[in-house]
């Protein structure tokens, strides 16, 4: 109810959008950051002419089936850009967004055909700024003058528990100044339309630094006895103080009662959009006359959204004859591969891409005057660079974003990585340094429970590829799942050397597992993932000698788990023994095994090959157990506690 006059403005007189194109490349974005609010943007959508809202859904709110969900969610309502509801998120979602509108302009506008010219807008409030991601996004969006982003801080007092002045007392607007933003303040946002108009006319003149516009509100403006109350933040008015406050503002209509000059100026104001979007297309054909190469990339790229003829034949292919090295600079190659063929594809590294091997040697580096280059520089700033790359992919013009850190640390990130999953968000997230193998850094670096609880999330997929070929099969696949089904998928690669596989290759990666060392009848199988697979190769050759062993590579448990149940029978037959090992803890793993190799403890600080000698993963031990597994023990056989110290 406070933010009111703000969305008034934007749908009824700011933002260039068509109701009957939702995907227009060049619409303005628009964010509701406070998700919580969301009954705002629905009724904007609807008086706006968006199909996806219809009156109904509006008297359905938050019930089963209804297109009004009790945060936006874009997967779910038509005209929703990203999914909002963690605090934070929405606007650092924005600056993603804005970012992908600096990146593209750059690219293909040229004089006299601005083909990407939009502005972002978003709406924040009191929780949204103490959120540490907002920080993470709102710096980076300073530094980068993103002058196209223009934020609202619905600054009303009060949050779930109260007032702010509870925990919350310092000045927002001298922060963003310190970021570098432009900061406007409208005294009275409840009332005092003409003032949010100017500083939106403010905003837009300044070109060169993001705008916050920080408006002084009143929660629930208009309820004679819940405005200014924490007990109208999450709560509905009720029909007696719903009716009071209909009498308070003078609104004479009942309930759900839209008088048709309402919906006169909201259409009217989209049909603007519509004619907006007709000269854009007159625009657009002038540039395929004019840019015949850029505008077939553009087509392709941004607008069908498709993969070019013949991408994936830049991806390396190995033998096992080829020296074996770290699955990071495996990654490496694989980047640079796609990048000089893939130019939607960019991203980069939490201040970690030597460590991460994520640059791209084809282009430079996306900052304030070179937005045409593709390598971010995220800075340490995990959380806000998976919310922007999130951003990037939802912004539908075909960018296939990246982000990179360690492993350990995609715990900074997990809530983004999870709405990556929950709105459909194409990023690729790429971690390093993915187990004990880390070594001396130890346990507060090394991974342990990190993958195993990411296979948990759902509609994510998780890839631990064990050599060359199984990490271009990773990338072949997440490429391919950005581009075209708008998914995520998170890698996890090796720090240290490990020898490519015999029998590895792309398409096997694409089956989620398969057998590295083939055998009928096996008395035993091994299943190992990542670095972990040619340990068992090693043990399946040294200490099972004699014994009819089929070793599998399971980069993918997800993958496997959609394959035909012929398949997964085939190679993993239900009554002979089956051993898994990963350096990680065992929870999971008795979906595909009945015995265990792994580690349910933390690690140590010891170099990397020392820490797998420890906690058992050795050759020796893992054919220890598979005996062990053979004689019919189950569980977990080996959980790391014989390293401790």
């Amino acid at each position: 109810m406070g933010q009111a006059p703000i969305g008034y403005l934007l749908f009824a007189e700011e933002m260039n959008y068509n109701p009957e194109d939702s995907k227009w490349a060049n619409r303005d974005r628009f964010v509701l950051s406070s998700g919580h609010g969301c009954m705002l943007q629905y009724s904007l959508l609807h008086l706006a002419g968006y199909k996806s809202v219809s009156i109904d859904d509006i008297k359905q709110f938050r019930q089963w089936g209804s297109k009004t969900p009790g945060h936006p969610e874009n997967f779910e309502t038509d005209g929703i850009e990203v999914t909002t509801g963690p605090l934070g998120m929405g606007i650092s979602n924005a600056v993603g967004l804005a970012a992908a509108e600096a990146h593209l302009a750059a690219v293909y506008n040229k004089p006299g055909m601005p083909l990407i010219d939009h502005y972002c807008y978003t709406i924040a409030g009191d929780g949204c700024m103490q959120e540490g991601i907002t920080h993470e996004s709102a710096s980076l969006a300073g530094h980068l003058g993103l002058g196209k982003l223009i934020a609202f801080y619905d600054d009303n007092g009060i949050t779930i528990d109260g007032h702010t002045d509870l925990s919350f007392t310092e000045d927002v607007g001298m922060r963003f100044e310190a970021y570098g933003w432009q900061v406007l303040t409208v005294l009275d946002g409840n009332t005092d339309v003409a003032g949010l108009r100017d500083a939106i006319k403010q905003a837009k003149a300044c070109t060169d630094k993001p705008t916050l516009i920080k408006v002084k509100t009143i929660i629930g403006y208009g309820s004679p006895n819940k405005a200014d109350t924490h007990d109208i933040h999450g709560a509905a008015l009720g029909k007696d103080e719903a009716a009071a406050t209909r009498g308070q503002l003078g609104w004479k209509h009942g309930e759900f009662e839209v008088p048709q000059q309402a919906y006169d100026v909201f259409r009217g104001h989209a049909a603007k959009g519509a004619s907006k979007q007709a000269e854009w297309n007159k625009m657009w054909a002038e540039y395929q006359q004019k840019e015949p190469e850029l505008a077939a990339q553009f087509k392709r790229a941004c607008m069908d959204r498709k993969l070019p003829d013949g991408w994936a034949d830049s991806l390396p292919k190995l033998t096992p004859e080829d020296k074996g090295k770290a699955t990071r600079l495996h990654s490496q190659d694989c980047i640079n591969a796609l990048a000089s063929v893939l130019p939607e594809f960019m991203g980069g590294s939490a201040d970690l891409a030597p460590s991460n091997m994520t640059l791209m040697k084809c282009t430079g580096n996306f900052l304030k005057g070179s937005y045409a280059e593709r390598n971010f520089r995220f800075g340490i700033r995990e959380f806000g660079m998976a919310a922007m790359c999130n951003a990037m992919s939802l912004d539908k013009t075909g960018i296939i974003p990246y982000c990179a850190t360690f492993t350990i640390f995609s715990d900074y990130m997990r809530s983004a990585i999870r709405m990556a999953a929950l709105s459909q968000a194409g990023t690729i997230f790429v971690t390093t340094h993915d187990s004990i193998a880390v070594g001396e850094d130890g346990p507060t670096h090394q991974p342990i429970e990190t993958i195993p609880s990411l296979r948990m999330i759902p509609d994510l997929t998780v890839m631990r590829p064990a050599d060359g070929n199984e990490t271009a099969g990773a990338y072949k696949y997440a490429v391919e799942r950005s581009k075209n089904e708008s998914r995520p998928t998170f890698m996890a690669f090796s720090r240290q050397a490990l020898p490519n596989l015999p029998n590895s290759s792309i398409e096997n990666t694409f089956k989620g597992a398969y057998a590295v060392i083939e055998c009928a009848d096996p008395e035993v199988i091994l299943i190992g993932t990542g670095s972990e697979v040619h340990v068992c190769v090693n043990a399946a050759k040294e200490g099972l000698a004699g014994k009819k062993v089929r070793v599998v590579s399971m980069p993918s448990w997800e993958v496997f788990r959609a394959q035909p149940a012929s398949y997964k029978d085939a190679l993993l037959p239900k009554n002979v023994p089956t051993l898994s090992v990963e350096a990680a803890v065992t929870m999971g793993w008795g979906e595909w095994a009945g015995a265990f190799v792994g580690i349910d403890c933390f690690g140590a600080s010891a170099p990397g090959q020392t820490c797998l000698d420890n906690f058992g993963f050795t050759s020796a031990n893992v054919a220890s157990c598979a005996i062990r597994c053979i004689a019919g023990e189950r569980g977990a056989l080996s959980n790391g506690s014989q390293g401790k110290h």
